[in-house]
């Protein structure tokens, strides 16, 4: 891993490789969601099925498109029973996390009687999507799963491709655990599209959630407006914080966590420790000998991962909020007085024993984040991004005589009669 002195170089200009790596749509990707999207749209069922045996070379029919309840029962016998409690805990933790953030209605009594409040209430439909082949998260599953039904979403749909036929019993035993009725085998800007638009056998959906390649994105970033989105993911990416009293073994882990994801990943060190710094090198290439997806991680490493030597924790608190990393660790020695000096960020892990990998499975937080420096105005998923608010407003006669004359101004100057007139005919009545 190359070491960038900040006393020699600007940082964020050396890192610009690293921070501007998301993979883009081209015009040929486009093109291909573009028409998916549209047949879809159009033709429903048939073009689903027709997309399915295209790109994932699996044949379905509309009977067998659906899970059944046999299949999940099936799913249960083929698994770990530690592993199965280990998602249960899991589950257990999130649902618990996301309970404390669903938000409520209130009202607020105003001078004359005014009444003044807002109305939360739950969309009434979602859908999941889960990446299938090689790829196996379940604990994606729960973290998009779980808000959903913590929010009070009435009705929640799960899309997964099955290349081969069979999807991850995994996934199904998680799927299950957070409470999805409805599980479709389909994957692809196919799945997205029958989910924005529904067709006879798949509901129409108020909200699309979920990572996916980059087909999935675009078509996620095509049907936005006919539906609502989680975001527009990009690769994984952690950075860390630390000094002279973090440890290189558990530092290097930390970094190849992120680096095995994919060879898109970014693991970036910022550190006041020459120390830390130069001991690094070594000891990434110690652990990465030992993995079973070095060869992923090692391209990751080599291509965006990078040291950066700073001279105070503020410069490094400075770094990190330039980028927004989607996870921040701060492994120094204060914590949570370096937290006063973070802004941006996805996930924040404190101290010397709070690895990213307890966020992203068993802690509670969601860890659905922000990549890509959009941490700057994004949030992690959360019960929230599944509900909806209305405002409430209500006048009695006192109250409108004391704003009427400044709405009709107001109304004056924007050129809209008809808006002051709804104060000037209720004040004739008096």
């Amino acid at each position: 891993m190359k070491i960038i002195d900040s006393q020699q170089k600007e940082i964020i200009t050396e890192l610009k490789q690293i921070i501007n790596r998301g993979e883009a749509a081209t015009e040929e990707v486009a093109t291909v969601v573009r028409e998916v999207v549209e047949r879809v749209r159009k033709q429903g069922d048939p073009a689903v099925l027709e997309y399915t045996e295209k790109f994932d070379r699996t044949t379905l029919t509309l009977k067998d498109i659906k899970v059944s309840q046999d299949e999940i029962k099936d799913a249960y016998s083929k698994v770990d029973t530690r592993k199965v409690e280990a998602l249960k805990l899991a589950a257990q933790n999130i649902r618990a996390f996301h309970e404390k953030k669903k938000p409520s209605s209130w009202v607020s009594q105003e001078e004359d009687g005014v009444i003044l409040g807002q109305m939360s209430r739950p969309i009434r439909s979602a859908g999941v999507y889960v990446p299938g082949g090689k790829a196996c998260y379940p604990s994606s599953v729960l973290m998009n799963v779980i808000p959903a039904m913590v929010a009070g979403v009435e009705q929640l749909i799960m899309c997964s491709p099955v290349p081969g036929g069979n999807l991850n019993p995994y996934i199904l035993v998680a799927a299950d655990i957070a409470g999805v009725s409805e599980i479709y085998k389909i994957g692809g800007a196919q799945a997205i599209a029958a989910m924005a638009y529904g067709t006879a056998t798949i509901p129409k959906v108020d909200k699309i959630v979920g990572p996916g390649n980059i087909y999935v994105a675009t078509a996620k970033r095509y049907v936005f407006g006919q539906v609502d989105i989680d975001m527009i993911a990009g690769p994984s990416e952690i950075l860390i914080i630390a000094d002279h009293t973090a440890n290189p073994e558990f530092v290097a882990s930390d970094l190849l966590s992120q680096a095995e994801h994919d060879e898109l990943a970014s693991s970036i060190l910022v550190t006041t420790s020459r120390e830390l710094a130069e001991k690094m090198d070594s000891e990434v290439e110690r652990q990465l000998a030992n993995l079973s997806r070095k060869k992923i991680a090692r391209k990751a490493i080599d291509r965006f991962g990078a040291i950066v030597l700073v001279k105070t924790l503020q410069e490094a608190a400075d770094v990190s909020n330039s980028i927004a990393p989607e996870h921040l660790e701060l492994a120094v020695e204060k914590p949570f007085d370096l937290l006063a000096l973070i802004k941006n960020a996805g996930a924040i892990f404190l101290g010397h024993f709070t690895p990213e990998s307890v966020g992203d499975y068993i802690a509670g937080p969601n860890h659905v984040l922000p990549t890509g420096g959009t941490a700057r105005f994004f949030s992690p998923l959360s019960t929230e991004s599944f509900m909806k608010k209305s405002s409430l407003i209500f006048y009695t006669r006192e109250g409108l005589d004391k704003v009427g004359e400044a709405v009709m101004h107001i109304a004056d100057v924007e050129g809209l009669e008809a808006h002051g007139n709804t104060i000037r005919v209720r004040m004739a009545k008096k």
